[in-house]
């Protein structure tokens, strides 16, 4: 950089301008006096060197410091942390290792070698004794309280920017008291303000019951935790891991988070432990079956996934991070175009002409997504329905899928709930949806109603009306009842509407169309063969009048494709529309979710 300054300045202030510009530009600078073509002075930029002849160093004070860092490391107990490996559990610090890389986006000179760009409250609850010390004696072991039980900070993870807590399960099993709530909520509200992803690495008891004083009813107390889950909701993807029994209050967390990961055997979240059940109600239930993952993953739906280990629960959130973006607003990651699994030419052959025959969706999705980009979220609840993150030509997609393979891809109460939750996140972080209808409808009968179909269908139905991402729905083979209008129909403000030929749209099949309208006069009918042979007349006109033809010649769809094109017409689809402008009424929010 050339800069010239008066012809009066004397060398030493034209010195002095360079180098003061080199340091605030980091850049070389070049200064010239007046009209001169040689440089009176120059600068280069500076460099991380320092001179040789610099004396000066970390003083005892400096080390003392680090001494007591490093104590604080250690963690609780030798006692507790020595029984992690029995339980299969990795001491915390360790596990910090096994997630955040020391390269990516923050991994610079400013990041530790495990890639923590930085912690904040290591010295909570310090209790003033540092191992160069002796005048201070050192408290019981039971009573040390190291970064009072909770790390927290910032890191890089897959190159990506986040924001994290883990619990110390070696300091009162990871319980949390004042300190340790103070950091959490501190955590949370700076993610409020900056857009980064939340990870939560939960292994804890719950609040600290003998040390509760100052933080469990205050304003900004433990209670302000699940305040803070809510307004980061949708403003930033919130991700937990759970390592380890988490009862009452801190199994609040994992519920508020968008995604909860369990792991096999370890993990467990429940309103209460065991012995509290059987004191309160008298039933004797063992953790795993009160909360464990197969509970929470199969029958109350709260596991979004279940990693066999430690390293699987780590491969599991990078997978799902990959779908999504930093914050609301931004459009998630794209990537590579990869060809689907197999040939979309083979979709036609798939789909089974008899609308009641069973077939695997996941077949179908092999043939038109990107090669081994399905991420199936909750896939032992509510398993009529399949949610998953996919990519189509690079572009990340909600797929909602209906799953003859399950009660013929009839709606249950369960699998509408999942469904309506999944769209919701979906909307919330722009992910565009991508409905795969092929369902007789809406369950009926007296259990269903019990478990409110009605109720939790309602809450379908309102996400797929709310949803202001692009969507694109797909009437595979049967898009019965109101069926079609939870899965995206015409009615609901896709940006498009397509049939594959098997497609068939109409207020019920039609098995049970020819029993309300027909069973009187069929039933008049003496001669079986008769009756067989005007049942199987009435089918097909029925049919017909439902067929996919039928709806696009009405243009109540917008195309009929064929099916070995299905692929290519959703890409081109979704990128025609990857911007679109929808907008609500004017109102401060909707009453059903």
């Amino acid at each position: 950089m050339k800069v010239r300054i008066g012809a009066d300045a004397t060398d030493d202030e034209a010195s002095a301008i360079a180098n003061a510009l080199a340091r605030h530009l980091d850049a070389a600078v070049e200064v010239y006096a007046g009209d001169g073509d040689d440089p009176a002075a120059t600068a280069d930029a500076p460099t991380t060197e320092y001179p040789l002849d610099d004396e000066l160093g970390p003083t005892d004070r400096e080390a003392k410091l680090r001494e007591e860092i490093r104590d604080i490391l250690e963690g609780g107990p030798a006692k507790y942390r020595d029984r992690l490996g029995e339980q299969g559990k990795l001491f915390v610090r360790d596990r910090l290792d096994l997630w955040f890389d020391s390269t990516g986006a923050s991994a610079g000179e400013g990041s530790d070698e495990n890639g923590i760009t930085f912690e904040d409250g290591k010295f909570a609850h310090f209790d003033g004794w540092h191992p160069d010390s002796p005048e201070v004696e050192r408290p019981d072991e039971n009573n040390r309280l190291p970064a009072d039980g909770l790390v927290t900070g910032a890191a890089t993870f897959e190159g990506r920017d986040l924001h994290f807590m883990a619990n110390d399960f070696t300091v009162k099993a990871g319980s949390m008291a004042r300190h340790g709530v103070e950091k959490f909520l501190r955590m949370q509200q700076r993610a409020l303000k900056n857009g980064k992803p939340v990870l939560y690495l939960m292994d804890s008891s719950g609040g600290r019951i003998d040390q509760q004083t100052g933080f469990f009813a205050n304003r900004e107390g433990i209670g302000k935790y699940y305040y803070n889950h809510s307004m980061l909701s949708g403003r930033v993807p919130q991700i937990c891991v759970l390592y380890g029994p988490c009862i009452a209050g801190a199994a609040y967390t994992p519920v508020f988070a968008d995604f909860t990961v369990m792991v096999e055997g370890m993990s467990a979240m429940a309103i209460a432990s065991p012995r509290m059940v059987e004191m309160v109600t008298g039933e004797e239930i063992s953790m795993q079956d009160l909360g464990g993952a197969r509970m929470h993953a199969e029958e109350s739906g709260s596991a979004d996934l279940v990693a066999r280990d430690e390293a699987h629960a780590r491969e599991l959130v990078a997978q799902l991070l990959s779908y999504l973006p930093d914050k609301a607003g931004e459009k998630p990651p794209q990537s590579e175009t990869v060809p689907p699994k197999y040939s979309p030419d083979g979709i036609d052959e798939l789909i089974p002409e008899a609308p009641n025959r069973p077939y695997d969706v996941h077949d179908l999705l092999d043939r038109v997504v990107d090669a081994e980009s399905v991420f199936e979220l909750k896939p032992d609840y509510g398993t009529e329905i399949v949610t998953a993150f996919a990519r189509i030509d690079g572009r990340p997609v909600g797929v909602v899928a209906n799953q003859p393979a399950q009660r013929s891809g009839a709606i249950f109460p369960d699998a509408a709930e999942k469904a309506a939750e999944f769209i919701w996140t979906c909307d919330a972080y722009e992910i565009p949806l991508l409905y795969l209808c092929d369902t007789p409808g809406f369950m009926a009968g007296s259990q269903v109603e019990k478990d409110a179909i009605l109720e939790k269908g309602k809450k379908f139905i309102y996400a797929t009306s709310s949803a202001t991402v692009p969507k694109q729905t797909v009437v595979v083979r049967k898009a019965y009842g109101a069926g079609i209008y939870a899965m995206g129909g015409p009615a609901y403000d896709p940006e498009s509407v397509i049939a594959l030929p098997s497609g068939e749209i109409g207020i019920m099949g039609p098995e049970a169309a020819i029993n309300a309208v027909y069973a009187n006069k069929l039933a008049d009918i003496d001669d079986p063969e008769e009756r067989k042979r005007r049942e199987d007349e009435l089918r097909e006109e029925y049919r017909e009048d439902i067929d996919a033809h039928r709806m696009a010649s009405e243009v109540v769809i917008d195309e009929i494709v064929p099916p070995s094109d299905l692929r290519a017409e959703l890409a081109g689809r979704f990128a025609f529309y990857a911007d679109v402008e929808k907008s609500l009424p004017d109102k401060k929010h909707g009453t059903v979710l």
